[in-house]
């Protein structure tokens, strides 16, 4: 119990903190750009009732959730094909390298030109640059499965859909969810950028009607809205995380105790 509240202390010290300091740095400031803390806490409630977090907050959600599970998908199993093979992977290598230097905002006017304006557009934007750290995580797993245990399991006859699953997949899963993790901060990002344009609700195009409209108290509660939204995705990514790898988790801790 008691590392259970030490625990909670260090996680909740820094951004207390940071609460207390913008508190006070703004208290008693009357830059219309920079409004007081309370005044943005006091206007919240107001701007984000149910009828708004329905009609902006869930369809981000949606957004941001159709474009990591394709970027996911997409980049697991295209990675695992470069990795597994090098010739693929030598052929492949140059093409990734340009189209990852490519930064995903830019092609949003050329998204648009195929996909329209509408959610499709944003999913793909999304999903385009989510996919790359999923991609290249997952070709360095693959390419990082120890060469002994494939040709032990080659020996034992473990091959097809069984050695991808229980072996390579398994040992790469590590390299895997660190990939996942950078695409969910990426994910929101480009959520947030997709919906600037030519949308009609979202967080993102909620941001940018009250900068229009010089409404900054609630443009700064639409921030922390963002804020909000990516702490409780990245709890709930870690539970995820440490679920699935409670095995190498568990293998890390032994690692430690043992002299």
């Amino acid at each position: 119990m008691k590392r259970l509240l030490l625990r909670l202390v260090l996680v909740l010290a820094l951004p207390a903190l940071l609460v207390v300091v913008w508190w006070l740095a703004s208290d008693s400031s009357t830059d219309v750009f920079w409004p007081p803390l309370r005044t943005i806490l006091r206007t919240f409630p107001d701007v984000w009732t149910a009828d708004r977090l329905r009609d902006d907050v869930l369809p981000s959600i949606w957004r941001l959730t159709a474009g990591y599970a394709l970027a996911a998908g997409a980049g697991v199993a295209v990675g695992t094909v470069i990795g597994s093979y090098r010739r693929v992977r030598a052929v492949c290598e140059p093409v990734l390298e340009f189209l990852r230097a490519v930064p995903p905002p830019v092609l949003i006017p050329v998204i648009m030109l195929f996909a329209g304006i509408g959610d499709t557009m944003k999913v793909t934007v999304i999903a385009s640059g989510c996919v790359w750290p999923i991609l290249l995580n997952t070709v360095e797993g693959v390419r990082a499965v120890d060469p002994v245990m494939l040709e032990t399991a080659r020996s034992y006859g473990i091959t097809g859909q069984s050695r991808l699953r229980n072996l390579v997949l398994r040992s790469a899963s590590p390299q895997i969810f660190a990939g996942l993790r950078q695409a969910l901060s990426i994910g929101i990002i480009l959520m947030v950028i997709s919906e600037m344009f030519a949308a009609s609700n979202g967080i993102g195009f909620t941001i940018v009607q009250f900068q229009r409209s010089f409404a900054v108290p609630d443009m700064w509660t639409g921030i922390l809205v963002l804020g909000l939204l990516g702490f409780l995705l990245s709890v709930l990514f870690q539970l995820v995380e440490r679920r699935v790898l409670a095995w190498y988790h568990g293998l890390r801790a032994s690692a430690r105790r043992s002299p």
